[in-house]
């Protein structure tokens, strides 16, 4: 068994303020046993406004907050999921929302650019979301071998499609994590019900770090990060401000589930 964890922030537009809290929230889970660790959707900035992301956009493989992932990686001898930050796009005025993934040697291994935008009008609110207004759209998804498992990566509005994340369970999905920024509203809504059902109908591990609380922008995100089991379990959850969550990821339970209950096994497909 493995202990995963799952930060939550309430970030800001400054992104040296937002890198000092994950590395606090990085250094208690790291304390507490954690050997992969998590951070949310948009760790390192959420602006005032949807362009300021651009503003300290950074090239792949270089800038400080691509630093700053590996160094605290290296430091605290564990694997950092990086939530997303902003990476340099083919348009001026955009960004790549990249997840990018370390070694406990603070090397990269995987880097998943989200793949799903948020374009919506919440229904009965007043807000609307255009977010391929600023970031342009990534086009593959990501499974990597971990010392933990196989570890698939999306973030937040993929969550929303089961359909992406069925090609995971072919390459052996064993965990998946999802760092996310749920608006208030939908995350009230939907937030629990669809990762309890990607990790029920995948029979994996969901580990979903989430931003939670009110933002200077005037947003206000869901919180109630957590961790799943495989049979839709909610492991541990975290309301509301910074924090994580933790959890044993156990990997000899999931093969015995699988065995047992072999749901991935009795897939039948039809073509109209």
């Amino acid at each position: 068994m493995t202990i995963c964890a799952a930060i939550q922030m309430a970030s800001g537009p400054q992104v040296n303020a937002n890198l000092l809290e994950a590395e606090k929230q990085i250094a208690d889970a790291a304390n507490a046993g954690a050997k992969l660790v998590a951070l949310p959707e948009n760790f390192a900035i959420m602006g005032m406004n949807e362009y300021d992301k651009v503003a300290v956009r950074e090239a792949d493989g270089q800038g400080p907050i691509q630093e700053f992932l590996s160094g605290v990686a290296k430091k605290y001898e564990v694997w950092v999921i990086g939530g997303t930050m902003p990476m340099a796009a083919q348009a001026d005025n955009k960004v790549r929302a990249a997840c990018l993934v370390y070694d406990a040697q603070g090397r990269r291994v995987a880097r998943y650019d989200k793949v799903h935008l948020f374009d919506v009008s919440v229904p009965d609110s007043a807000e609307e979301y255009r977010e391929s207004d600023s970031v342009e759209a990534g086009e593959q998804s990501c499974v990597i071998d971990t010392p933990f498992g196989r570890v698939g990566i999306a973030v937040c509005y993929d969550l929303r499609f089961p359909e992406f994340f069925r090609p995971m369970t072919s390459k052996g999905l064993d965990i998946i994590v999802i760092p996310s920024a749920f608006t208030s509203k939908t995350g009230a809504a939907h937030w629990e019900v669809l990762l309890r059902a990607r990790a029920i109908e995948n029979l994996c591990y969901v580990i979903a770090p989430n931003q939670g609380g009110f933002h200077i922008n005037g947003r206000q995100t869901f919180g109630h990060s957590m961790i799943v089991d495989p049979w839709g379990v909610v492991l541990d959850c975290y309301k509301t401000g910074p924090g994580y969550v933790s959890a044993d990821i156990d990997k000899n339970r999931l093969e015995k589930m699988r065995a047992a209950f072999p749901a991935l096994e009795h897939r039948r497909f039809f073509c109209e």
